[in-house]
């Protein structure tokens, strides 16, 4: 085991902090309050190679490792996770899910150009009606000559309105419940496709999620992602990465929590002391730090199994929940640290707490991961391998690939 960082990610992270400190951490309080997305973010991010951080250079990726994507998580995460989410949906879920599905002219097509950051990918799985039960979706992919006709909506949808390409699960055949859905990558520009935000919510007020419609799209066969029925299987698999990415946010949330609440034991005093010198004081400090180290370990070990080319559903699930639970308990301490400033917004850790509460629901809530823990543990769950995988790390170099 080898728990040091290589100097390409020390300086990584370094480049992501500058970033953060410098260019959201000042504007992110107007941006939450007004709820602001704010794209230049994004092209930002795209100029330092952080769009396809460990995407391979053949299809226009910085080529890092995905510990790498680990890294620019946490680091975007201590500044808002509105950002973190930003990249955990267009590198984890859907660029990623491309270099691991994708044909190779779907990888030309769609995932160089996200690559390079000159297009935005996002995710389209959750509906109305179909949250931790997948199959319960309604939407529906009918076969038509040599296209497919997209009818249905999606909720919470992240990049909504921001969004290039979308990856969409749909039912082909109803009849075969998990067996019927298939994914497609389908374009903003397709006739019959709409977006609308959804406003005033009660976390990651700069971030853009909403719904996105589909009114007769039609998508050609060559937008169909694996083969007819495999959507359920590609979608868990693109789990795995946005839960690995939300992971590596909730630490950078914790890291957030903890750095402005040993500021302000600092520079609080009651009773003629720091406040730090207070013993309940200091069990919330240590027990932020606990659940950062811990992790951080849990973390970058998924990262480890994922550059070696290993399936990584358990420890991934273990990851997000554990976490995310660390990360919404440091940001309630952090507001309790802060006594009655904590509740304004004259302070970030009201809003560290606010947004810690979504990434303990989404890709899977505290409690799904706690069935899926104990059910391995008991025996009841195994995974399958599956027909492909991502590619380990260090990436194969294929000159044929490699742009000129």
């Amino acid at each position: 085991m080898n728990f040091d960082f290589s100097e390409e990610q020390i300086m990584l992270r370094e480049t992501v902090r500058s970033f953060v400190d410098k260019e959201i951490i000042p504007f992110i309080g107007e941006w939450d309050s007004k709820g602001i997305f704010e794209p230049s973010i994004m092209k930002r991010l795209a100029e330092l190679g952080l769009m396809g951080v460990c995407i391979p250079e053949a299809y226009g990726g910085s080529g890092m490792d995905y510990n790498a994507l680990a890294i620019v998580c946490e680091e975007l995460e201590r500044g808002d996770t509105a950002y973190r989410t930003a990249v955990s949906v267009h590198t984890g879920l859907n660029s990623l899910t491309l270099l691991q599905w994708g044909t190779e002219e779907q990888k030309q097509k769609y995932l160089t150009p996200q690559a390079k950051g000159i297009k935005v990918g996002a995710f389209g799985l959750t509906e109305p009606g179909a949250g931790s039960d997948v199959a319960a979706l309604n939407t529906t992919a009918i076969k038509d000559g040599d296209d497919y006709i997209l009818n249905g909506q999606k909720t919470w949808i992240s990049l909504c309105d921001v969004a290039d390409h979308f990856l969409v699960f749909a039912y082909t055949d109803k009849s075969k419940k998990h067996h019927g859905i298939s994914a497609f990558i389908v374009e903003r520009t397709m006739p019959g496709f709409s977006s609308k935000a959804i406003k005033n919510k009660h976390g990651i007020r700069a971030g853009n999620t909403g719904e996105i419609f589909f009114d007769q799209v039609r998508v050609p066969k060559e937008n169909l992602l694996g083969q007819e029925g495999e959507g359920f299987k590609i979608a868990m698999s693109a789990l795995d990465n946005g839960r690995f990415t939300v992971a590596a946010g909730a630490c950078g949330l914790i890291m957030a929590s903890l750095e402005e609440s040993v500021k302000y034991c600092h520079e609080r005093k009651t009773f003629g002391k720091e406040i730090g010198r207070h013993q309940l004081v200091q069990q919330m400090i240590a027990k932020m730090e606990a659940g950062l180290q811990m992790s951080r370990l849990l973390v970058y070990r998924v990262g480890e199994l994922k550059n070696k080319g290993v399936r990584n559903t358990r420890e991934t699930s273990l990851a997000k929940w554990q976490a995310c639970d660390f990360a919404n308990k440091a940001a309630d301490d952090a507001v309790q640290i802060h006594g009655a400033y904590g509740y304004s917004d004259e302070y970030p850790v009201a809003r560290f707490l606010r947004n810690s509460k979504a990434p303990v629901i989404y890709e899977g809530t505290r409690e799904i991961h706690t069935i899926m823990q104990a059910e391995y543990v008991l025996g009841y769950r195994q995974d399958k391998p599956l027909s492909k995988m991502l590619p380990s790390w260090p990436f194969a170099v294929d000159n044929n690939l490699v742009e000129k």
